[in-house]
């Protein structure tokens, strides 16, 4: 008998809830790696953030995380999926798409543009992606953002800055990916952006109070290692759902992702005890980060070996910068980004994106882009004797570097100069002495009777102290707690 007559299991036979065009299997990666990254988020970042922070903003800082989240789905359902992946808003002007909904019942039963999936998973796990993009920004600006400053911000980063890179580099029709650049799951359109935007957010919205600056301790290193634990995990979805289909390149890309992370991590911490004589959690928690960043434009184009150089560099590099670089300048040290971005996201990400138009592998790429002509690493140009195919990829690489900090750098500044006319984009120094309790009548812990608050709340049901001196004095019986 024949394959072909061979009768299909009856959990494979095509149905109307389960079309012929449409794999069980990866549909269900998708949706599960989808969740993955979610994770991350949250409650990921958020319990990061606010473990991270000093017990004061332990609320605010998670919070940011928690409504971006949620505004982000309802602004990427309503036009922002259509404007990072549908038709270009200008017709052969390829670095934006058209705004519509993405709610039609009609669309969201078709086939994804990519893959055997239907459009409600790739929305969904698109919309994760993007999320995580802004939850990431906010941690250049804990401990000082106006609350309601941030909630505009989110929307209209999200409209004016996102999806337009999203478009350029992982569109089909954006003009980024027709040249052949190689951004596997989002080292540019999410880390580099994230990077750049955060550090020029972080400098329009100004600095912590001084004594936030000069003293800002983690309220709970335990729980920032939770967060860290999740995000790392979480990034199991982030960089092995990208081939949108259940294939050995996930699999690669993902055991890449953790070799790279492992690398990185026991790098900067080997610097850490060479140069401070102390292995620093927060420290360790850093080399993670950079790890993460660094292979995700290059996750399952490259080998096992360049994941391991590529550890190696970005627990290195970004520690250089960070420790030596960025105390030297004046300019990295006037601005205040508060879980240094610039040099986790931002420095890590463009970092990931050159190493990855060094090492990626015409075999890998070819399983994950299925074409042979380009996506070819120099150093494979140079194997192969095809030198210029490899100087064009790290060229490519390189314009999607200078492209994206230009985008972001001035969208950005656009951007806070609009909210800083409706509203200021910093709370103000008696708030920000106070922190949670100002911007939020909330606390992250109740320690003293049975958890009766201060009364210095702002909400109702408690005294309100309005005198400055009042405020003083409370923020100082916080801190002293």
């Amino acid at each position: 008998m024949s394959n072909s007559t061979v009768p299909l299991p009856s959990n494979l036979i095509p149905d109307e809830a389960s079309p012929a065009w449409m794999n069980k299997g990866d549909n269900a990666w998708q949706l599960t790696a989808a969740t993955l990254v979610g994770l991350q988020s949250i409650p990921g970042l958020m319990i990061l953030y606010g473990g991270a922070v000093k017990k004061k903003w332990a609320v605010n800082s998670a919070f940011m995380g928690f409504y971006a989240f949620a505004c982000v789905l309802v602004c990427w359902v309503g036009w922002g999926y259509h404007m990072s992946f549908g038709e270009a808003l200008i017709k052969n002007i390829p670095f934006w798409g058209k705004p519509n909904v993405a709610l039609n019942q009609q669309y969201l039963l078709g086939p994804a543009f990519s893959g055997k999936l239907p459009n409600a998973t790739m929305v969904y796990f698109q919309f994760v992606f993007a999320a995580i993009t802004l939850i990431l920004i906010a941690g250049a600006l804990l401990g000082r953002m106006n609350f309601y400053a941030w909630m505009l911000f989110v929307p209209l980063w999200l409209t004016f800055s996102y999806t337009i890179a999203a478009f350029s580099i992982w569109s089909p029709d954006g003009f980024l990916a027709k040249k052949g650049i190689i951004d596997y799951s989002g080292g540019y359109v999410i880390h580099l952006s994230s990077g750049a935007a955060g550090f020029t957010a972080a400098y329009w919205v100004g600095p912590r109070s001084n004594k936030d600056r000069e003293s800002f301790p983690p309220n709970n290193i335990l729980l920032m290692l939770t967060g860290a634990g999740l995000l790392w995990m979480g990034w199991t979805g982030f960089n092995g759902g990208d081939p949108y289909v259940v294939s050995v390149d996930a699999s690669l890309a993902v055991l890449n992702t953790h070799i790279c992370t492992a690398t990185s991590l026991l790098t900067w911490l080997l610097l850490d005890i060479t140069f401070f004589r102390k292995p620093s959690v927060i420290g360790a928690v850093q080399g993670m980060i950079t790890g993460l960043v660094c292979i995700t434009p290059a996750a399952g184009v490259v080998q096992g070996w360049a994941a391991i150089i590529m550890g190696i560099f970005s627990g290195s590099i970004p520690w250089f910068t960070m420790m030596v670089v960025h105390k030297r300048s004046l300019l990295l040290q006037k601005v205040d980004d508060t879980m240094a971005v610039l040099h986790t996201h931002a420095i890590a990400g463009a970092l990931g994106g050159i190493l990855t138009g060094l090492f990626a592998h015409p075999r890998l790429s070819f399983l994950f882009y299925t074409k042979y002509e380009q996506y070819v690493g120099l150093f494979y140009g140079f194997h192969m004797g095809d030198v210029s195919t490899g100087f064009r990829q790290v060229g490519i690489q390189l314009l999607g570097i200078f492209y994206v900090v230009t985008l972001n750098v001035v969208v950005t500044s656009i951007i806070c100069l609009v909210i800083q006319s409706i509203m200021p984009l910093r709370m103000s120094t008696e708030d920000m002495e106070i922190g949670d309790e100002a911007a939020h009548g909330e606390e992250a812990y109740a320690i003293w009777g049975q958890g009766e608050k201060l009364g210095n709340s702002k909400s109702g049901g408690y005294d309100i102290e309005s005198s400055a001196a009042k405020s003083r004095k409370a923020a100082r019986q916080i801190e002293m707690v």
